[in-house]
């Protein structure tokens, strides 16, 4: 007897099963997975290069993406600091503090940048709590030079906020200069400051000095390179992980009018971008990594269940082979399009250590030198530095000698 008109002569392939239907869904749900993942960057603007950080690091920063304004502001933050220009610093830092938080506002860019489908450095850069503490630790030294120590205080109070888990309550920061700095602003304001001093001593094993109301020199010193470098590592490059490389340089010592001034470091930057409360962590995300390796599965199961039901001689068999074929594919094109890698953009120049010292100086000019020292405790003699300290008669101002081993 002959076959009935549209009846199955035989078992179906996976080829046949995308005729019958399959293709048609296909399509509609590649087209929906993959729309706006095919967009490639825009052409980077040419740079003329100068030579002068500043101007280049501007010029840098107009032609970057702006995902990536966060990033140059700090970048040239640093820069400018080191060079002692502290309008261009303040500048940079107010406007990356401003724009620190844009990822959060309900946007297109902010949805598109939540989606699975984008890699994490397609998201406006914010970096990680270290490096947003690092905008706030900067700008309070612009603040001191500025006579406004309250505002100092408040960055220091914002900094420990950013450290710590103010949510969930599972851990504190631990960067010990911004409890050390915010008690030491409020003895500057006549506040009390025992509880800031007692929590940032039991942050360090090193004894810290107590607070010389009177002091009007306040010295900030950073050293040690590299800082913090960041990688991607896991199957899918979705564990955002960190280099640490132990600096040659180890702590500073500032010599002034023949008085040596220690400075040790009271913080490390590659301690804090690799642990939260103390604890060593691991930062993976999680939920990407996840949802690729999830609908991978799904597909290959969903692929071999349309084949075995396409071997069944039976409408429900081929109408099931064709559900399970599309589906299966769909999953497939999910997964391929899912980006979980890890944002390793990183505020690159920034030291290993920071230290602290504060002093009493008389009105006028002190010849002084800053000398660098390796873990042996030596001086390197290609980074020693001659310095001037200017102390203004005004006896409230606050003089800020701002210290750096690092290059411009």
């Amino acid at each position: 007897m002959a076959p009935r008109k549209h009846e199955p002569t035989g078992r179906l392939t996976l080829l046949h099963v995308l005729h019958r239907g399959g293709v048609a869904l296909l399509m509609l749900a590649a087209f929906e997975l993959l729309t706006g993942c095919m967009d490639g960057p825009a052409p980077r603007p040419a740079i003329a290069y100068t030579g002068d950080p500043i101007v280049d690091g501007n010029a840098e920063l107009a032609a970057a993406p702006p995902k990536d304004r966060v990033l140059w502001d700090d970048r040239i933050a640093a820069t400018a600091l080191r060079l002692g220009k502290f309008d261009e610093a303040k500048a940079k830092l107010d406007d990356a503090i401003v724009h620190g938080g844009g990822i959060i506002n309900n946007t297109a860019d902010a949805a598109k940048a939540r989606s699975l489908f984008h890699a994490e450095d397609t998201k406006a850069f914010i970096g990680e709590p270290y490096e947003r503490i690092m905008d706030y630790y900067y700008r309070a030294i612009i603040y001191w030079r500025d006579g406004e120590p309250d505002n100092a205080r408040a960055c220091y109070r914002t900094g420990q906020v950013l450290g710590s888990d103010v949510e969930n309550h599972q851990y504190q920061g631990t960067f010990v200069l911004l409890d050390y700095l915010e008690g030491f602003a409020s003895e500057k304001l006549g506040e009390d400051s025992s509880d800031s001093l007692a929590r940032a001593q039991a942050l360090t094993k090193r004894h810290l000095p107590p607070y010389n109301k009177d002091a009007n020199v306040l010295v900030f010193a950073e050293y040690g390179q590299p800082g913090p470098t960041k990688y991607a590592g896991g199957e899918y490059g979705e564990q955002l992980r960190f280099y640490t490389e132990e600096a040659s340089i180890r702590s500073a010592r500032l010599t002034v009018d023949g008085h040596k001034v220690w400075l040790p470091p009271y913080d490390s930057l590659n301690y804090q971008a690799t642990t939260r409360g103390g604890r060593v962590m691991d930062h993976i995300l999680g939920n990407k990594a996840v949802f690729k390796g999830t609908t991978d599965t799904v597909g290959n199961v969903a692929l071999v269940g349309a084949a075995i039901a396409a071997n069944q001689d039976s409408r429900q068999g081929n109408e099931a082979a064709i559900g399970l074929a599309a589906f299966g594919l769909i999953n497939k094109i999910a997964s391929a399009a899912t980006k979980p890698q890890a944002d390793i953009r990183a505020w690159d120049n920034l030291p290993q250590f920071l230290s602290f010292a504060a002093l009493r100086l008389a009105p006028g000019d002190h010849s002084g030198q800053i000398e660098y020292l390796t873990r042996d405790g030596e001086p390197d003699p290609d980074l020693t530095r001659e310095v001037t300290i200017t102390v203004p008669a005004d006896p409230s101002a606050n003089t800020v000698v701002f210290l750096s081993e690092l290059p411009h």
